[in-house]
């Protein structure tokens, strides 16, 4: 057994040798500098009030059908709908795009060497996918702090971020157990906060449930999205129909994090974490999961 374990760590560290090396070669093909920085991509939506989805690394591997260790199953209905929204063009819609193809330097030593594997193993065909004459955005908004080595703007950012929702009526579509801004003061300057349940797994086989929900409590409030790709056409769909939606992905564990002042992932009490695989849901406090509970206006199952 350990005989076989050493051999199944030399095989990785010398794949990961030659990754390495690979995305010194096709660094220069793949790069792309038209991303807007987290600040300007922030102030956009702020001063125009445009939905957004984000495309980072997951989004693109299950529009090629890459196989992962992940919470939404593979689908050609997915990967169709999520290529036609990176290619879209509507005025009051942006489209943001991980930094990590122009530029790793602001990364953390293992989401850099993450970054230069995946890079090198699938770059060149995700680079086929983006448009020399398009600006993109900064999928980086809901992901400002564990993960960069320049912290300094972290308090900045989440600021920032908090005008979106400022004194506005604000709808959380979220899978099971994320709880967006419970227990923490990430929406305590908005109006009031109504939130839909999606499932947590799969949530994509339940698309046209969750979009007819919506669409339903919506009532002119800014809908926030934290539900994997599924948020990310979301945000799209319902950009069409004249809402403004936010795919804002990892943002209330990033601000947990923040404000713990965790220097690596680590589980968050009451909220589920799926990059933490040793994660354990802890009870909420009575108070805290009363209120939760009471803004919840429909469960999808």
């Amino acid at each position: 057994m350990v005989k076989i374990n050493i051999q199944i760590f030399v095989k990785k560290f010398a794949r990961n040798i030659i990754y390495t090396l690979k995305y010194k070669f096709v660094q220069k093909k793949i790069r792309f500098e038209k991303v807007k920085s987290i600040e300007e991509t922030i102030n956009i939506i702020v001063d125009t009030g445009a939905s957004v989805s984000r495309f980072g690394d997951g989004e693109f591997k299950w529009i090629d059908g890459i196989q992962q260790d992940s919470f939404q199953k593979d689908s050609y209905e997915l990967s169709h709908k999520l290529k036609e929204v990176l290619v879209n063009k509507l005025d009051n819609h942006l489209v943001c795009i991980t930094p990590a193809f122009y530029d790793l330097s602001n990364y953390e030593r293992e989401s850099r060497k993450y970054w230069k594997i995946t890079l090198a193993k699938y770059g060149l065909k995700w680079r086929e996918y983006l448009d020399n004459n398009r600006t993109y955005y900064n999928a980086d908004i809901s992901r400002p702090y564990i993960s960069l080595v320049d912290k300094s703007n972290t308090y900045d950012h989440f600021n920032l971020l908090k005008k979106i929702w400022s004194q506005r009526e604000i709808l959380i579509v979220e899978g099971e157990n994320s709880r967006l801004g419970v227990g923490n003061d990430l929406f305590q300057n908005s109006l009031n906060i109504s939130r839909i349940i999606a499932p947590a797994q799969n949530a994509f086989d339940k698309y046209d449930e969750i979009l007819k929900s919506v669409c339903k409590f919506s009532n002119n409030k800014l809908v926030l999205l934290a539900l994997g790709p599924t948020a990310t056409i979301l945000a799209y769909d319902l950009a069409k129909k004249g809402f403004q939606a936010v795919d804002i992905g990892h943002i209330d564990i990033e601000y947990e994090w923040f404000l713990m002042g965790a220097t690596s992932k680590v589980p968050v009490r009451g909220k589920e974490v799926n990059e933490v695989k040793t994660n354990e849901l802890l009870e909420l406090d009575d108070d805290i999961k009363d209120k939760y509970l009471s803004e919840i206006v429909e469960y999808i199952k």
